[in-house]
């Protein structure tokens, strides 16, 4: 079997770092590109990517497969189900240090027209890349150079303990 025809090597590297995390006490966080096939809750999707916590005490149900990450989960209280496919997940890090993977972004197609982007883009988000577009790399950020630099990248979805350092962001290298 070739390289080309193996199987990507994305869900193994995925759920190797998961479970580093919880051996380690540690919660592990995913970033995921937003497209059409996510299954995500819109309203927390900004600039086309959501950052999601798949630890053990924030999901229900966690299989990660091959093809998808899928659980269930709450946000602001209401329960959803969560689909990702595993091509949509740009890395996938600890929050309390940082420390994780970030992966290439999959060249897709674009979107005909606007009605094809995904519903919580807004006018001034920008669209999701087109599929010649340079692909965008990821790099993590001690919490402390992020504060120090203005950036409109997200927070992660929950706040940290009171007393501990800011988890780290996502800062796109371009």
């Amino acid at each position: 079997m070739s390289a080309l025809e193996s199987t990507s090597t994305r869900p193994y590297l995925v759920r190797a770092l998961y479970e580093w995390c919880t051996d380690n006490g540690l919660t592990p966080y995913v970033a995921v590109l937003v497209d059409e096939r996510v299954q995500v809750p819109r309203e927390f999707v900004q600039n086309g990517e959501i950052v999601l916590n798949i630890s053990f005490d924030a999901t229900s149900g966690l299989k990660l497969g091959n093809e998808f990450i899928e659980f269930k989960a709450r946000f602001g209280g209401v329960p959803r189900d969560i689909l990702v496919p595993m091509d949509r997940v740009i890395a996938i890090y600890a929050r309390e240090n940082g420390q994780g993977m970030a992966f290439p972004v999959a060249a897709t197609a674009a979107p005909e027209d606007e009605s094809d982007l995904p519903e919580a883009q807004d006018a001034g988000s920008p669209a999701l890349a087109p599929a010649d577009a340079p692909a965008r790399g990821i790099q993590l950020v001690p919490a402390l150079e992020h504060e120090a630099a203005e950036s409109t990248d997200p927070e992660p979805p929950t706040p940290p303990s009171p007393g501990k350092r800011k988890p780290p962001a996502l800062k796109r290298i371009k």
